[in-house]
């Protein structure tokens, strides 16, 4: 069985800033779950789903700087786009926009949660 990412979760400080972040960022729909400020995330459509996200309030606050141990990385249609859309809604772009050659282009940012996130362009879309 290959491990391809079925499921991802998204801890943060501040539940509403982050959604409004993922939505303006990736057009993300979150959908109450569970306990108050628990989500599913929905970061497909009915005709291609994605993959299973969730975000809810960090148990544990983080500590020191640097990636999170897991380092996703999503992927887009215009990376340029998307780096706007991380700066306009107040994350900071950690890598500028990079090619790795025939796969495409990355940055990787900080979400307004201090999240290292990826988004990547690919050349030819990974297998979903």
């Amino acid at each position: 069985m290959p491990a391809n990412l079925a499921s991802f979760a998204i801890h943060v400080d501040d539940v509403d800033r982050a959604r409004r972040f993922y939505q303006a960022v990736f057009g993300w729909e979150f959908e109450p779950w569970g306990p108050p400020g628990f989500y599913l995330i929905h970061t497909g459509d009915e005709a291609s789903p994605g993959i299973q996200g969730l975000m809810h309030k960090r148990q544990v606050p983080r500590t020191g700087t640097g990636l999170n141990g897991v380092e996703p990385s999503f992927s887009v249609d215009d990376v340029d786009a998307i780096a706007a859309l991380v700066e306009a809604n107040g994350g900071t772009i950690t890598f500028a926009k990079g090619v790795i050659p025939t796969v495409g282009a990355l940055i990787r940012f900080l979400d307004t949660e201090g999240n290292d996130i990826g988004a990547m362009q690919y050349e030819t879309p990974p297998h979903t």
